[in-house]
């Protein structure tokens, strides 16, 4: 992501996003119903591909339901968890101690601990919102395999308009992350060299009958405002009335309806021996562990375990 602060406003400040997320991850599970559906509906996409992965990675782990049901899916490859949250890595670990293929790093999605050619699909749910996107896509196609998958889901620029108009109402402060638009996905994924990215749209509408149990969702999922450009004192309670009366109006028939716009993306892996003429670098899966256990990358690769 770029260093310029002016165009970072908007966009997640991760010190503060990692500060969140360690703290949603014991209360995660119990309000993630956008990533389970985002999940699922992915898993159900994967079912079209006839693919026979030797290596599957799960991006933005979470706390590993993905994981197991990739591992579930594939039972013959070795399954690997990469997740830059400590705390949610370990509950990563937890859920899939029994998998004896399944493998839990800590890895930075900007600068994967991975080598190149290595991976054969790349799942990520719901990471992309959190992170740069141009670096991700540079990362993932530098991991794929030659004619690799990369499968992930994200939010666009309609996610939460409620929210964000009822603030914008009240203040001129950031409360609600930038989203990216899904054909700026497509572009980055293609100059990153991801081969034929596919972006599509589902709109999905999520029902509150009580404003409380939108926030306290979004806190239990991490999902609150870390942005650089927010406001960083406490909002007093004269903002709050002012921006929940305003997010009122949005109810209908006694239900607050939040809207959220998944985008799913998917993507080839460059086929280098015929750009490059190079010859394809074969990775066995002892060579991927020993590159896992030297703690390559920014943020290392230790396993949780």
């Amino acid at each position: 992501m770029t260093n310029n602060p002016a165009l970072r406003i908007g966009f997640p400040e991760r010190c503060a996003a990692l500060k969140r997320l360690a703290k949603a991850s014991t209360t995660f599970d119990d309000s993630d119903t956008v990533h389970t559906e985002a999940r699922d509906r992915m898993l159900e996409r994967l079912k079209f591909f006839r693919l026979a992965p030797r290596c599957v990675l799960d991006l933005g782990s979470a706390t590993g339901k993905g994981t197991t049901e990739l591992a579930a899916l594939y039972p013959e490859a070795q399954i690997i968890a990469a997740e830059l949250s400590h705390p949610m890595a370990a509950q990563t670990q937890k859920r899939c101690v029994d998998l004896n293929l399944t493998h839990t790093v800590i890895g930075n999605a900007e600068q994967l601990p991975f080598l190149e050619n290595s991976i054969d699909l790349v799942f990520a749910n719901l990471l992309l919102p959190w992170c740069d996107p141009q670096a991700v896509f540079g990362e993932v196609s530098r991991v794929l395999c030659d004619g690799g998958l990369a499968l992930f889901t994200t939010v666009g620029p309609d996610t939460l308009q409620e929210v964000r108009k009822a603030w914008a109402a009240v203040d001129e402060k950031v409360h609600v992350h930038g989203f990216v638009d899904m054909h700026d996905l497509g572009d980055l994924a293609a100059r990153a060299g991801l081969i034929e990215p596919v972006m599509d749209i589902d709109r999905l509408q999520v029902d509150y009958g009580k404003f409380e149990q939108l926030v306290s969702d979004l806190r239990a999922c991490g999902a609150t405002n870390v942005a650089f450009g927010r406001r960083t004192q406490l909002t007093g309670p004269r903002r709050w009335r002012a921006f929940c009366e305003r997010l009122e109006a949005y109810r209908s028939r006694g239900t607050l309806s939040i809207s959220v716009e998944l985008i799913f993306g998917q993507a080839w892996g460059m086929t280098r021996s015929a750009v490059t003429g190079d010859s394809v670098v074969q990775v066995s899966v002892d060579e991927l562990t020993r590159s896992l256990r030297r703690g390559d990358g920014e943020s290392g690769a230790n396993g949780v375990r």
